[in-house]
Parts: structure tokens; C-alpha cells; sequence
């Protein structure tokens, strides 16, 4: 790797693994594009590129605020240097501010409030800014924040599809935008927000060529997800967060009335319509799962074609978990190791994920090890990746 300035650098995946658990500190807050505080992610992050690999590392946490990692003071072009424990390890960069950041639509709405970036060219938006399970602290998913945002005036209620439209045409022309994510709070009724979503795929499809990834829990109906194909989706997201039934009832005792076993028939049934790869799902290591519990759900996955995008997790201000702990360094290499196995065997790979989290892969070391199971350290982030979203998908 290029950061290679002490006499024993650490490999590229152990390095992110350390930042993505103990955070950085940063001479300059303001370093980069604007990062949120508390709220729907992605949170209490920076973007910052390392090894040609973009990640999201956390800056307002409470573990960062003691990181053995200094991020200095960037210069005009966003280029900076780590270091820990005051032994400079090499160059970081931000990704600076984006364009479309500057307008607001006609009405007078900041773009910034209908859709933003993640990473470094990933466009994202959380299309219902509000969640049946958010509605009440018994069932509610207690590391999600999708209403701070809404409350704090960051973001609109109900973003409409001429709006992702307008913005995201914007943000491809001004910001060489790749792809998209769209993720949504859960609305009432048995459709979970297939419908909003193919509506407003359809209307971003119609105004620019943008890669799209939907992400909703699994509707009732498997039809759904051929109209959200057919709508312009190129890629589906349909989160699990926790493996184990147990652990998913402790963490999202609403969410968790979804069953595992629900989520993998509607695997089973969403395969055949996107393709192998483009069905993916959100992993947050330290919750509570094992090791095995995680790898055995990931071997099942990818069985079956499903991406498992396993992240650390990361605790956000303001949610009942603020003060959960980050799973350990160990703990995620002990994890992504093997899984970067699994996806080689089963012949998954990020590049080849149209849109979404899995190609972004900005929140885990994951392509990392799979660039590394790959053979292809001689890959930089152009192809790998470029960008990404947050705890589990809410944007």
C-alpha cells in the first residue's frame, strides 16, 4: 500500500478495520465535504480516500475523540496525512465539497435536503424520511436515527420523483456522479416501499443514465420486485443488520416481525429478476451476533447469489445505542477474511455490482480483502469502488 512511511506499514484492510473502529481525529473539522452530526447516515463520519480506496470513517464519536489516529489540516486539494501515535503513515484525501450542493430546486429547496453524497461519487437519498417503526421506542430499530435528520430541518419528509430526478441529473453532470442509492423509511402498508421506490426510479431513469439500488425491506408481494426491475432499478437492498433472530428482537423488535426466513425467500425470489450480485444485504457486525452466527448466514448467502455487505458497527449520537461499543479490529478481520473466500468461491465481486452499497463498499474493509483474495492489488478504487451509506442503508 502507499502508506508506507513507518517501518512496518499495516496492510490496507487492517488500517481501515482500525479507523472504521477507533475513529480519527482531525486537526480540521472541516476537512472535506460537510459530514452530519447524530441523524440518518451516513453519521458522525468523514469520507476520506487511502490507498486509493475511499472509506467512511468516524470523527464525531465518542471513540474518535481519543483515536490514536491525527488526520492533519488538508491542503486546497483536499490532500492530508495520518498518522498515530504521532508516527506519520502516509497520505489521506477528502473528496471536496459537490457542486449540486450550491442549488435548490424551484421551489426553493437546497438540493442537499433531497439527496447527498456519499464517498466520493455515490449519490444518495432516503425517499420517506419516516419509518412505522421509528414511531415508537418499542419498536423501533434502536441504532437508527431517520428522524433526527427530518427533525433537525437536514432533510424533507417525502422527496418527490421530480425532485430525485432534477437533483440527480444534476449531480451526474456537475459531480460525475456513478451511481445511486435509494432507501426509504418503511411506510404502512404491504408494499414496505416498493411502490415510492419504482416511481421514483422510473423518474430518474427518464431524466439520466444513473445506476440505480433500491433498498426496502422484503414487500409482502414477491411481484414487487419485477416492477421495481422494470421501473429502472438496477440492484436491490434488503437489509438484515442482524443475523440471529434473537439478536435481531433485542436491536429492532419491530423489524425483527420480518423473519430471517422471510428475508431469504424473498432472496430466493429476487435472484431470478436482478441477477446474481445485485441482491445485496447490510450486515452490522457487533450487535450481538457471533462470528459463526455471521459467516454462517453469509455462506448461505452467497450460495444463493446474495452480496452480504458486512460493516462495523458504528453507534450514532442521539440513538438508544450511542454508547454501544465498536466491534474490535480482530473481530472484523476474523469475519472479512473468510467472507472475502466466500465471495471469490461463489464468484461474487463488488466490481461487478451495479449500484449501490456492495459496489460503494465505503463502510467496510470488505473489497479490500476481496481486492486482496482477488490477486489484483495492482486495482485502485476506480474500479473496486467509489463511495458509500451508512448503517444500514438509511440515508
Amino acid at each position: 500500500m502507499d502508506l508506507a512511511s513507518g517501518p512496518s506499514p499495516l496492510p490496507t484492510q487492517q488500517l481501515i478495520n482500525e479507523l472504521q473502529s477507533y475513529g480519527v481525529r482531525l486537526v480540521d473539522p472541516r476537512a472535506g465535504a460537510d459530514s452530519r452530526r447524530g441523524g440518518a447516515g451516513p453519521s458522525d463520519h468523514k469520507a476520506m480516500t487511502l490507498d486509493g480506496m475511499t472509506v467512511m470513517v468516524p470523527v464525531h464519536t465518542a471513540p474518535a475523540f481519543e483515536s490514536p489516529y491525527l488526520v492533519e489540516k488538508p491542503d486546497a486539494f483536499g490532500r492530508s496525512r495520518i498518522s498515530r501515535d504521532g508516527l506519520v503513515l502516509g497520505e489521506v484525501s477528502f473528496p471536496l465539497q459537490p457542486k449540486f450542493y450550491g442549488l435548490s430546486t424551484a421551489d426553493g429547496i437546497p438540493y442537499s435536503k433531497i439527496a447527498v453524497l456519499h464517498g466520493r461519487d455515490v449519490l444518495a437519498t432516503t425517499v420517506l424520511q419516516s419509518c412505522i417503526r421509528y414511531q415508537s421506542r418499542t419498536k423501533t430499530c434502536q441504532f437508527c436515527a431517520i428522524g433526527q435528520s427530518l427533525a433537525a430541518g437536514r432533510t424533507i419528509e417525502r422527496k418527490t420523483p421530480t425532485q430525485l430526478a432534477e437533483v440527480a441529473k444534476a449531480a451526474v453532470e456537475l459531480d460525475g456522479v456513478k451511481h445511486m442509492v435509494m432507501t426509504t423509511g418503511t411506510p404502512p402498508g404491504k408494499d414496505r416501499g416498493a411502490a415510492m421506490l419504482s416511481e421514483s426510479a422510473a423518474a430518474v431513469k427518464a431524466a439520466v443514465n444513473l445506476p440505480i439500488q433500491v433498498q426496502c425491506e422484503p414487500p409482502d408481494d414477491d411481484a414487487w420486485f419485477a416492477r421495481m426491475f422494470e421501473a429502472g432499478a438496477d440492484a436491490l437492498g434488503m437489509h438484515l443488520e442482524a443475523c440471529t433472530e434473537e439478536v435481531r428482537a433485542a436491536i429492532m423488535p419491530g423489524k425483527a416481525q420480518v423473519s430471517v426466513g422471510r428475508y431469504f425467500s424473498a432472496f430466493a425470489a429476487a435472484v431470478p429478476v436482478f441477477g446474481r450480485g445485485q441482491v445485496s444485504t447490510y450486515i452490522l457486525a457487533g450487535l450481538g451476533d457471533s462470528r459463526e452466527d455471521i459467516l454462517s448466514v453469509c455462506d448461505r448467502l452467497t450460495r444463493m447469489g446474495v452480496y452480504p455487505f458486512v460493516v462495523p458497527f458504528v453507534p450514532i449520537s442521539g440513538t438508544p445505542l450511542e454508547s454501544h461499543p465498536t466491534p474490535t479490529p480482530a473481530f472484523m478481520n476474523s469475519i472479512l477474511g473468510p467472507l472475502s473466500g466466500m465471495l471469490l468461491a461463489t464468484g461474487l465481486k463488488s466490481i461487478e455490482v451495479k449500484a449501490g452499497c456492495a459496489k460503494c463498499g465505503a463502510c467496510s474493509a470488505l473489497s479490500t480483502y476481496e481486492r486482496q483474495a482477488l490477486g489484483r492489488d495492482d486495482v485502485r478504487q476506480g474500479d473496486l469502488r467509489q463511495g458509500e451509506m451508512r448503517q444500514g442503508g438509511c440515508a
